[in-house]
């Protein structure tokens, strides 16, 4: 089988969920004998781990894209204009930089790109076409996520070759964008739903949520846990000498850090737990940067400094080091999550997990038995059931172990491709 993948690059490694997942599947699916190619969309693809292929062109730059948003006469410029601002080392520097990921301000562009060759970025899309004819015809090409449906129908139309689409967490963007413009987006998002063949749901509690928003059959929509290569992920006890409570995912208000840091400082204050630590890990947009400062602040105006490390962008093994440090991970996300591959990751460690009783947690703590869950966004609550899993070390290392058991042997990455080929084997012609 010959396959294309279309991916978002994020340009850094502040841990992009839907990077590691189709870097690890691509990866897998080589393996596994098939002829598997990566195209990176907007900017360069940077993970934790070694990409399947490296030296793609990216598609749609970032850059080029949001100056067609702004400018007409961008629309219009010769490819060797455009070229100069594809550079990587370009789009790499800019990848950071303020207002490249806030949703709430790119509600125009995001509506331009869902409405593909109607939109301000169709030359890019032109280009895009004009190069996947010029390969050999791929037996199926994949979107990473439903913000790129804007290309399934000159794809389906012009390169003639099935559309599967994943699936993840595409409403967290689309529903911080301000109303009028989030309902016209969703509604051209599903016109653009018909022409895609398959889509993938990384969870139970995803497949049945985007169904009813893109109004999609459920016969269409099947579930595929995303996996991890769990390689290196050893058995360890683990310490609560001192108990230190974690945190990996980007460093930003939406997944729950300035949460997670006001339920650490409650933890200080009732003085049941005094030599707790806190340990947050995971990279940082341009965006991120005042909100992480100003945590910072506050945690020194507590007075509790030394008990709060953070950490930068970590390499894989770094990472594993990381999870064999803590004695819990929390990830208090404020909105509801299609998945969290950390869940996962803190398993395969044997670390139990604390998640709020929302989107796909529930499904995947009573799949797992590896943690706990309570009621969201409440500091005060998230601080009882921390302490509670540090105040009770047996019952909480026995959580670790049953989530790791059940992570080794049902959320690999290989079980995620076997899955992803069981989908590909209900397309036509395959």
């Amino acid at each position: 089988m010959n396959l294309l993948q279309l991916v978002p690059g994020a340009g850094n490694t502040f841990y992009c969920e839907n990077c590691l997942r189709d870097n690890s599947l691509a990866k897998v699916l080589h393996k596994m004998g098939h002829d598997i190619t990566i195209i990176p969309l907007y900017l360069p693809i940077l993970t934790d781990e070694e990409l399947l292929k490296s030296g793609m062109p990216v598609f749609f730059g970032g850059i080029n894209v949001y100056l067609q948003q702004k400018l007409g006469i961008f629309r219009k410029t010769p490819r060797w204009i455009d070229k100069l601002f594809d550079s990587p080392a370009l789009l790499k520097m800019v990848a950071g930089k303020a207002g490249m990921t806030r949703a709430s301000e790119l509600g125009e562009m995001t509506l331009s790109m869902v409405r593909g060759e109607d939109g301000n970025q169709s030359k890019e899309l032109d280009r895009l076409i004009s190069w996947l004819n010029s390969l050999e015809r791929p037996d199926v090409i994949q979107l990473s996520n439903a913000l790129l449906l804007g290309m399934a129908k000159r794809i389906k139309e012009d390169v003639k070759v099935p559309v599967i689409c994943t699936l993840q967490d595409e409403d967290i963007w689309l529903d911080a964008i301000p109303e009028p413009q989030r309902s016209v987006i969703w509604d051209a998002i599903a016109e653009k739903a018909t022409y895609v063949d398959e889509f993938i749901a990384v969870s139970n509690y995803y497949r049945d949520f985007m169904c009813e928003r893109l109004k999609l059959p459920k016969e269409k929509v099947h579930v595929v846990y995303n996996g991890l290569n769990t390689e290196g992920y050893e058995v360890s006890d683990v310490s609560f000498d001192p108990p230190v409570i974690g945190f990996l995912e980007r460093q930003c208000r939406e997944k729950g850090l300035e949460v997670l840091v006001e339920a650490f400082i409650i933890i200080k204050k009732n003085a049941r737990i005094p030599n707790a630590k806190l340990r947050i890990a995971g990279g940082k947009t341009g965006d991120d940067e005042r909100f992480v400062k100003a945590l910072q602040k506050r945690i020194q105006k507590e007075g509790i400094s030394s008990d709060v490390e953070f950490l930068p962008n970590l390499n894989r093994q770094d990472k594993i080091q990381f999870l064999k440090s803590l004695s819990v991970l929390s990830v208090p996300a404020v909105h509801k999550e299609a998945f969290g591959i950390y869940i996962i990751e803190a398993l395969a460690a044997g670390v139990p997990i604390v998640q709020p009783n929302h989107g796909a947690f529930p499904e995947l703590i009573d799949y797992t038995c590896g943690g706990i869950t309570y009621e969201p966004n409440d500091p005060q609550t998230l601080a009882r059931t921390l302490e509670t899993v540090i105040l009770t070390p047996d019952g909480s290392r026995q959580l670790g172990r049953q989530g790791r058991k059940v992570a080794i042997e049902r959320f690999t990455v290989e079980r995620m491709a076997q899955g992803v080929v069981r989908v590909l084997e209900k397309l036509p012609n395959l």
